[in-house]
């Protein structure tokens, strides 16, 4: 994500500097006052400049979490659904050994990773003459702490989409309060309250204040998306620990009712 991020972010700014430093259009007859964003930008002030600067470097930020969240996510479901007939299918069997196998080659999955560290538990104690009831209670607990790893890893990043998404808004109307700052004061300074007079600072406003939704809208978007990714996430944790709960007991009953 810092590599994504670092190329993100160069561009960005290399984008907004080629704005700042790219010469003038040529002049019209009348004068050359031409509107531009080309323009805007070179006109801005410096609180604006940082305004964007900022808004630019949480925008890298949040897009860097979008496409890492969305490659793990991705990575986890795709692998899920490869590892849950397999791991079944040894299950079944009463091969522990090879679904603990099946579990170490999907990494990226969060269903092998809870069901190997229930299965790691339910291994230690099954070479004992029987399966205790504080054994299974120490199989959920395992369980129970692999979930809670899990949905951290999961939740991971989807703070700071939030923060950007609340608070770009708020970056973005500082820099309007300084455009509007700057349009009164040229009115103040020009000789005539013409529209020219204010134009600049007007534009500086609205363009800070747009820059700032641009950045909000799509984090609020994706950190609604992705918080309902984790929550069905962690659905299907809790639905594995569950079967393989039902499997440990079913696995006693035998050992109790040969």
């Amino acid at each position: 994500m810092t590599i994504l991020a670092s190329i993100i972010g160069t561009k960005a700014i290399g984008f907004l500097l080629f704005l700042w430093q790219a010469p003038s259009p040529a002049a019209t007859p009348a004068g050359g006052n031409e509107f531009t964003i080309t323009e805007m930008v070179k006109n801005m002030g410096s609180v604006a400049i940082t305004v964007v600067i900022i808004l630019l470097i949480m925008s890298v930020y949040s897009i860097a979490i979008m496409v890492e969240r969305y490659l793990t996510y991705t990575a986890a479901k795709k692998q899920s659904r490869e590892f849950a007939p397999r791991v079944a299918q040894a299950l079944k069997n009463n091969r522990i050994e090879e679904a603990i196998n099946i579990s170490d080659k999907h990494r990226k999955s969060h269903l092998a990773m809870v069901v190997n560290s229930g299965l790691q538990e339910f291994r230690a104690h099954e070479q004992s003459s029987e399966i205790s009831g504080d054994e299974i209670e120490a199989s959920k607990r395992a369980l129970q702490r692999a979930i809670a790893i899990k949905t951290a890893e999961f939740r991971r990043g989807l703070s700071g989409l939030a923060t950007i998404g609340s608070t770009a808004p708020f970056v973005g109307l500082f820099g309007t309060v300084f455009g509007i700052i700057n349009a009164f004061r040229g009115m103040k300074n020009a000789e005539s309250a013409g529209i020219a007079a204010v134009a600049g600072g007007i534009s500086e406003a609205l363009f800070t204040t747009a820059l700032g939704l641009v950045v909000a809208v799509p984090a609020v978007w994706l950190f609604n998306y992705f918080t309902g990714k984790v929550d069905g996430f962690i659905v299907e944790m809790d639905n594995s620990a569950s079967e393989l709960v039902d499997y440990f007991i079913k696995n006693r009953t035998k050992q109790l009712n040969p």
